[in-house]
């Protein structure tokens, strides 16, 4: 499959994905606190290469995929590289610096859930939400329980996977995932001419 198809389909399954999980934020009340990048900030996030391929192919034809994948190349810190805290003193304030080409794991997180070794959904979500959300985030294991929709992670994966297998069951540190994935469309475009209906920005 060209790479232009594996990015309209990953780009479809997040489309779906951002609409289910607008319609259980709807339902349950629960948010991300504004400005917050804690998550962001971890260093055992991990991720496959299938999920930042619309990212790196966005890169591509804005002529900075090498660019970027030099600075990821010469990164010592394990922190997303995408990530853009706002500021050297609080690094879990800031923001996704490419917000719309975020990979799975980042929209699944907080909104999506996984089962517990005897089959029950458990909200993946974090601390400052379940303290900072009581209520609602009470609400939302009931209504859970009682059969309200929830995002699965494997779910996803599974549907992510089948798009490419080797790319979606390729799970590395985030930064790796970014790097696979910039090499992946550079190798592809190596000895192709520039995608047909996209515009080159370079």
């Amino acid at each position: 499959m060209s790479i232009e198809k594996r990015v309209k389909a990953v780009e479809l399954l997040y489309a779906g994905l951002d609409q289910e999980i607008a319609t259980f934020q709807s339902n349950t009340g629960l948010h991300c606190k504004a400005g917050c990048g804690k998550c962001c900030t971890h260093a055992e996030v991990d991720a496959s290469p299938l999920e930042f391929l619309p990212w790196a192919f966005y890169l591509f034809l804005n002529g900075i995929a090498l660019k970027t994948l030099e600075e990821l190349n010469s990164k010592s810190s394990p922190i997303c590289h995408i990530y853009q805290p706002l500021s050297v003193v609080d690094s879990t304030s800031g923001k996704c610096s490419d917000y719309k080409y975020r990979g799975l794991i980042c929209r699944l997180f907080g909104y999506g859930a996984s089962k517990d070794k005897f089959g029950e959904l458990r909200l993946a979500t974090c601390k400052i939400i379940k303290e900072g959300q009581v209520e609602n985030y009470e609400a939302s294991k009931l209504a859970m329980a009682n059969g309200l929709y929830v995002p699965i992670f494997t779910d996803y994966y599974m549907n992510l996977s089948q798009i490419d297998f080797a790319l979606g069951n390729k799970i590395v540190p985030i930064n790796k995932a970014l790097k696979l994935a910039i090499e992946e469309v550079l190798q592809y475009y190596a000895y192709r001419p520039f995608p047909k209906g996209y515009k080159n920005c370079a």
